[in-house]
C-alpha cells in the first residue's frame, strides 16, 4: 500500500458525552458548547465518510468526559493493534470499550502495561516509521514497549521529547504526516534532528493549531482558521477539507484526536 499511514478504510469515533465540559483542559478558551461540539463531531464523521471511510461510533461514555478524544486509547497499524495506557488517571477506563472493538477485528491485541504510560496522540506514523512523543502523558517505559511491539511488525521508531514545550500536550499537537516524505510541523519542532530527512511545511505561530491535520487517503483535514497551511497543502495536490473544531480546541483536542483511523 502506498503512503502507509495515510490510507484508511475505517475510523472509530466516540461523540462528546453530556459530561464533556468536565474534561481536562489547559487551553483557557472558555467552556465548550456541547450542542456545537456534537454538531462539529457529526460533520467530522461525514467528512470521513465522504472520503470512503466507514465510521464506527462508540456509545457516549458519560463517566469519561475526555472519551471523545478516542485516539489516545490505542495505536492501530496494518499489522495489528495495541491498547494504550493513558497518562491521565481519569482516562484509564476509556480503553475498555476500545479493547472490545479491536479484539473483534484483530483477535487478541497487545497492551501497554504499568509502569508504562502512553497516549495515542503522542504517536505519529510516517510511512514505515513511527515518531513517539515523550510527554507528560507518555513516559519512557511506554515508549519502549510500543517501540518493541512495532519492531516485531517490521516498523522502525524513534522518540521526540516534548516535555519542555508547554505548547504541546501531545506530539501530534505539533506534527502531522502528509505522505511522500512530507510533514507539517510547528516552528518549535522544525529543527529537531529526528525530522531532518523530511520535507517540512512549517506553520506560523498564528496557525500552529493546523500542525494537527490529518491525511486521509487523498485528502487532508485541516482546522478552520489556517488559510496559509491549507493553501500550501493544496499545492501538493491534496484535496483540503476544512473543518471547524473550535469546541474541541477548548478542551485541548484537535482533528486527529477525534478518531482512530483503521488501515
Amino acid at each position: 500500500m502506498t503512503d502507509e499511514g495515510a490510507r484508511f478504510t475505517g475510523a472509530i469515533v466516540q461523540p462528546p458525552s453530556d459530561s464533556y465540559a468536565a474534561g481536562i483542559t489547559t487551553a483557557g478558551l472558555g467552556a465548550p458548547d456541547l450542542a456545537l461540539a456534537r454538531a462539529q463531531h457529526a460533520e467530522y464523521c461525514r467528512a470521513l465518510q465522504r472520503l470512503d471511510v466507514t465510521v464506527l461510533s462508540l456509545p457516549d461514555a458519560v463517566a469519561y468526559p475526555d472519551s471523545t478524544f478516542v485516539e489516545d486509547t490505542a495505536v492501530v497499524t496494518q499489522h495489528g493493534a495495541i491498547i494504550a495506557r493513558p497518562g491521565a488517571p481519569s482516562r484509564a477506563g476509556e480503553v475498555t470499550a476500545m479493547r472490545m472493538v479491536l479484539e473483534r477485528k484483530h483477535g487478541s491485541v497487545a497492551a501497554i502495561v504499568a509502569p508504562g504510560t502512553l497516549d495515542g496522540g503522542d504517536i505519529c506514523q510516517a510511512g514505515r516509521h513511527f515518531f513517539i512523543g515523550l510527554s507528560q502523558r507518555t513516559n519512557d517505559e511506554g515508549a519502549r514497549q510500543l517501540s518493541s511491539w512495532l519492531t516485531q511488525s517490521g516498523y522502525t521508531a524513534s522518540t521526540i521529547n516534548i516535555r519542555d514545550n508547554s505548547a504541546l500536550l501531545h506530539l501530534k499537537s505539533g506534527i502531522s504526516w502528509l505522505g511522500n516524505n512530507t510533514l507539517v510541523v510547528t516552528e518549535a519542532l522544525a529543527g529537531h534532528p529526528a525530522l531532518s530527512g523530511y520535507r517540512q511545511i512549517i506553520t506560523s505561530a498564528a496557525e500552529s493549531y493546523a500542525a494537527n491535520c490529518v491525511r486521509v487517503n487523498d485528502a487532508v483535514l485541516i482546522a478552520r482558521g489556517s488559510p496559509d497551511i491549507a493553501a500550501r497543502v493544496a499545492v501538493l495536490g491534496h484535496e483540503v477539507v476544512v473543518l471547524d473544531v473550535s469546541e474541541f480546541a477548548k478542551m485541548d483536542g484537535g482533528l486527529s484526536c477525534l478518531s482512530i483511523r483503521v488501515p
